[in-house]
């Protein structure tokens, strides 16, 4: 039995993994969580000068039991600053019955991949079917696979494109062009934009509330993905008290999402939460259920979705090459 450790770059994931498959992936992880088959996923957080570090983890079991942890660092100064992406770290994918450490994995990728499969699985539950507009508030690195995986699940045929800083929603829109062959039309007037928009995708490092209620037309899906820890926040806790509310974890949610801030705020308490996102999928509750129904998925990321994505990468890397790239750990 090797003892190999495989290295897995941006350029393998982006190879051994498309948005569909992830998409799939993903639901079916959530709905193993929602049926109890899947073990509490942890995270820790910390903070540094001018950014923080989160340390997520999770197990699943398929044909074989895996783990995975991700060390992620966020540091929303860096693209300015230096250059560096925002976001920049690794995951750990091992064998769960025996301790081998299958795999090094660039996580910026990943992180990508599986945080927009997470949006477009709430989607199909909680988007109208008739969505044509999307507008995405926040044109990092999260942009592309947002869209990506939107294009998946809905038939969306406008995209919209805001963000605070004009050259990274300008590269976003040619990013786009290029991968998808969608035109992104850039807007400058958030509120306009909102109100126009069948489906929102907050994905931004805002640390104070820039959605609220009055600026969110019924019927709406808006999947808020950018506070994944207690210092941030994209939606104002009016627009979560007037929403139905679905949560990737809800525990979790509370500690660090925007639901965090809603209760906070007292406008929310956890049990005001309609469901998590793996009773939608195993049919436990419902998802959307009238036409003029607000509906937010407050995404914090979870240590389940990275474990999924990864066996997916790493299952797909070793088909792909007869020797991945490797070395000997222990």
């Amino acid at each position: 039995m090797s003892n190999e450790t495989v290295l897995l770059g941006r350029a393998d994931v982006l190879a051994a993994l498309s948005p569909p498959d992830c998409i799939d992936r993903i639901e079916a992880a959530f709905r193993e969580a929602a049926l109890g088959r899947v073990a509490a996923s942890g995270i820790l957080g910390m903070h540094a000068p001018t950014g923080s570090f989160h340390v997520k983890a999770g197990l699943l079991e398929d044909a074989a039991p895996w783990f995975a942890a991700k060390v992620n660092a966020n540091f929303p100064m860096n693209p300015a600053r230096s250059g560096l992406p925002t976001i920049q770290g690794a995951v750990l994918l091992f064998h769960a019955g025996d301790g081998r450490l299958l795999a090094v994995i660039d996580s910026t990728a990943l992180t990508a991949l599986r945080t927009a499969a997470a949006t477009a699985v709430a989607a199909r539950y909680l988007a109208r079917p008739s969505s044509r507009t999307l507008l995405i508030c926040g044109c990092g690195a999260q942009a592309l696979e947002q869209l990506r995986a939107l294009s998946c699940v809905t038939g969306v045929d406008t995209v919209l494109g805001f963000d605070l800083d004009a050259g990274q929603v300008r590269a976003f829109a040619a990013a786009a062009e290029r991968a998808t062959g969608r035109v992104v039309q850039v807007v400058d007037d958030l509120e306009a934009a909102v109100r126009r928009s069948d489906i929102v995708v907050t994905c931004t490092p805002a640390k104070r509330s820039f959605l609220r209620r009055d600026m969110v037309a019924p019927g709406t899906f808006v999947a808020a993905v950018g506070a994944d820890h207690e210092d941030k926040q994209e939606l104002a806790p009016d627009l979560m008290a007037a929403a139905k509310v679905v949560t990737d974890f809800t525990d979790q949610a509370c500690r660090i999402g925007d639901l965090h801030h809603a209760i906070a705020a007292g406008a929310m308490q956890a049990g005001d939460v309609h469901a998590e996102l793996g009773e939608l999928a195993a049919g436990l509750r419902p998802g959307r259920t009238g036409e003029d129904e607000i509906t937010i998925f407050d995404s914090t990321g979870t240590g389940l979705q990275d474990v999924a994505a990864a066996i997916a990468v790493y299952q797909g890397a070793l088909r792909a090459a007869d020797r991945p790239r490797a070395f000997s750990f222990g």
